[in-house]
């Protein structure tokens, strides 16, 4: 029986060991800056970039995943006689599905299949993870894809940004446009909700942003368990490291992660973005 093999997109932002781990691959967005085409995660790392971003006066541009480099992945693994699962970012927020799409015309009746996670960051990447763990105990491609949509409605992410300038230029703000214009105390909070992102509240100062993360988490749980909590931050190390320890108090984990926003990703957020994500129930 051929082995599923699971892929997803750099927005997934799923740390490198545990990519490494299950053998995940990566199908890198697009970050275009002046004349350069940069691979996300491969041409440009998180660091580099967001010191770049703070510093250079052109302002980079995204694109999704090329039809052409999802070719180049399902046709590897297809010729190692894998199964293949696509769990990529929602298609609401990018055209990274219909470029997958795209590439299967090239592998009529091949076993691949895609699923929309409706999200976003470690939300997408649990639900990859989900579908990972499952391939590794070997259960088959149908399985593996109705554990991943399963997985969809158990996951979910909330972030605070420092601006919305980043989202209202990338486009990419969705119901979070009601915030804009407000004073500069006051900081955002987001989630991606059914597959966009929305406005939860606001609140006043970063300190209260961040406390209220996890309050949002918590509710958002609502006493499921297992919990797997992850924590991402655009330069904002120290603060996420702190975000994830305070999360930990207040809620049971089994799993947890701290990784970094990917630029693409980061693009549209500005540094200084603290997410934290969750799968609870499964």
């Amino acid at each position: 029986m051929s082995k599923v093999a699971i892929v997803t997109d750099s927005t997934a932002t799923i740390p490198q060991e545990t990519l490494d781990r299950y053998g995940i691959k990566v199908a890198p967005q697009i970050l275009i800056w002046g004349d350069q085409t940069l691979l996300d995660g491969i041409d440009i790392q998180p660091s580099e970039f967001y010191d770049r971003l703070q510093k250079d006066k052109t302002s980079p541009t995204t694109s999704q995943v090329t039809p052409a480099y999802f070719k180049q992945i399902f046709g590897q693994l297809l010729e190692e006689d894998h199964h293949i699962l696509a769990v990529l970012i929602s298609a609401k927020l990018s055209g990274t599905i219909e470029s997958a799409n795209q590439a299967l015309e090239f592998f009529p009746k091949a076993p691949i299949e895609i699923v929309d996670s409706q999200s976003v960051a470690m939300a997408l990447g649990f639900q990859v993870l989900v579908a990972a763990r499952a391939a590794e105990e070997g259960v088959s491609l149908a399985e593996c894809k109705d554990l991943a949509e399963a997985s969809i409605p158990h996951t979910g992410v909330v972030f605070a940004v420092d601006t919305l300038e980043y989202m209202h230029r990338g486009g990419r703000i969705g119901g979070g446009a009601r915030f804009l214009g407000t004073a500069l105390n006051i900081k955002p909070i987001l989630e991606v909700r059914d597959g966009r992102v929305e406005a939860v509240e606001r609140v006043r100062t970063r300190r209260k942003s961040l406390t209220r993360l996890v309050e949002l988490v918590e509710e958002r749980i609502d006493g499921r368990q297992p919990v797997h909590l992850a924590v991402l931050h655009a330069k904002a190390l120290r603060e996420a490291k702190v975000l994830l320890a305070n999360a930990c108090k207040n809620i049971e984990t089994v799993e947890t992660h701290l990784t970094e926003v990917s630029p693409v990703l980061g693009n549209h957020t500005g540094p200084g973005t603290i997410a934290l994500a969750y799968l609870a129930g499964m």
